[in-house]
């Protein structure tokens, strides 16, 4: 799993955020409609204004922070401990796909048919390839990836650390989260031990093992920098995903690879860095790949609940950036809560009267701030789960009840 970065084959095209205007800040929906998002092997590239089209063989060497001390009481050997024990769980997923492409149109020209004639194709074929990390959750072959590890891919294949190699089967992938199961015909795997994600706290150590660059069982260590980062605070604001920050050193490859604490449990799927900074790395806290991919094994699919709503957190700065712009189309008069800034046709908060301009205040009588509350809210109730919301508009309290709906499988306009 590369955290944060394309293969060598392919780039990823995260949504980026625009600081410098209200509407930027909105990008953290609970809709999150978005289209596949992830490149076919690369690592995912969380980056703020920048393509991530570059080359794995282009990326730079460069310097990495050095590891903090060991504790008085820590045994010297336990991150050694760890890769013997973990290791020889940790896989390496290459998957590949054909791409065809039409040659443009002008090649059909009289002019360029005079020189070959019949002989000019019409379509073009290539084959991109890409690798990534994963690592196995069960003796029966289940491995978690990354979704975008593995997007797109005519072919998966998943090498063991003993040399094995064997061919791979999606049995499912989420975008939304970025998770993916990979099944593999073989018994008798060694697996990994998962830990608590809900328990972590900055300062704890943080172990990666992974592949990057094609740097097969590389290890780095660091510690959790930071817990519960927004999708929309890392620059990846399609993903419904409360990442962990670290800065154990995460590079292209390390996609789909887990982050372990000192104990060698797995708390984490790395995923994800900012292009252009160092220690800055993400990952996907075990407990919701856990969820996601016990829905993947059973029923090969995800149901997100949603409510079709695009909102953003209240502050007083914002509330004068919106009054103050005449093409907002907006007008707040409070600057506590979440203004809805869009709903959606047809969606769950549309048929149960939600409002752009409305400023959800209270959510099942807990007072919101952030988008976040309310989208952590949605996924708690689940779809088909009953929300009820206080509401400030034009000057006056008002509830509503929206029952949350399934996020659509095709992006919604």
């Amino acid at each position: 799993m590369q955290n944060q970065v394309h293969d060598e084959s392919q780039p990823l095209n995260p949504q980026n955020r625009n600081h410098a205007h209200w509407k930027g800040a909105a990008a953290s929906l609970s809709l999150v409609l978005l289209g596949s998002g992830m490149t076919l092997a690369g690592g995912y590239l969380a980056g703020n204004q920048q393509q991530l089209a570059q080359k794995a063989s282009s990326l730079a060497v460069s310097r990495v922070d050095a590891a903090p001390p060991l504790p008085d009481n820590a045994d010297p050997n336990f991150v050694t401990q760890v890769v013997q024990r973990v290791g020889p769980a940790v896989v390496r997923i290459e998957s590949s796909r054909t791409v065809t492409a039409r040659l443009p149109a002008e090649l059909n020209d009289p002019f360029f048919q005079r020189f070959f004639g019949s002989q000019l194709p019409q379509q073009q074929q290539r084959v991109e390839r890409g690798t990534g990390s994963g690592f196995i959750i069960n003796a029966n072959g289940s491995i978690l990836t990354n979704a975008h590890v593995v997007d797109g891919a005519d072919t998966v294949r998943v090498i063991l650390t003993d040399g094995r190699s064997f061919p791979g089967k999606v049995l499912g992938k989420d975008s939304l989260t970025d998770v993916a199961v990979v099944k593999i015909q073989a018994n008798n795997l060694p697996t990994v031990t998962v830990g608590n994600s809900d328990k972590l706290q900055p300062g704890q150590w943080a172990i990666a093992i992974g592949n990057p660059l094609g740097l097969d069982n590389t290890v780095t260590t660091g510690i959790i920098s930071a817990t519960g980062r927004t999708s929309n605070q890392i620059g990846a604001p399609d993903k419904r995903v409360e990442y962990i920050q670290t800065d154990a050193a995460i590079n292209p490859g390390n996609s789909g690879g887990p982050l372990l604490n000192s104990r060698g449990e797995v708390i984490g799927m790395n995923t994800a860095i900012i292009q252009g900074a160092q220690g800055l790395g993400f990952a996907i806290p075990i407990k919701t790949a856990q969820r996601i991919s016990n829905q993947l094994i059973s029923t090969g699919k995800v149901q997100h609940a949603y409510l079709g709503i695009q909102m953003v957190g209240l502050t007083p700065q914002l509330k004068e950036t919106i009054n103050s712009d005449p093409n907002s189309g907006l007008s707040v008069d409070t600057d506590k809560g979440v203004l809805v800034v869009k709903v959606l046709p047809n969606s769950p908060a549309a048929k149960a009267g939600l409002r752009a301009g409305d400023v959800i205040q209270k959510l099942n009588g807990q007072a919101v701030t952030n988008a976040n509350n309310v989208q952590s809210a949605v996924e708690n109730v689940g779809v088909g789960g009953q929300l009820q919301l206080e509401l400030w508009r034009n000057g006056r309290s008002v509830n509503l009840a929206i029952q949350a709906g399934s996020f659509p499988t095709q992006q919604v306009d």
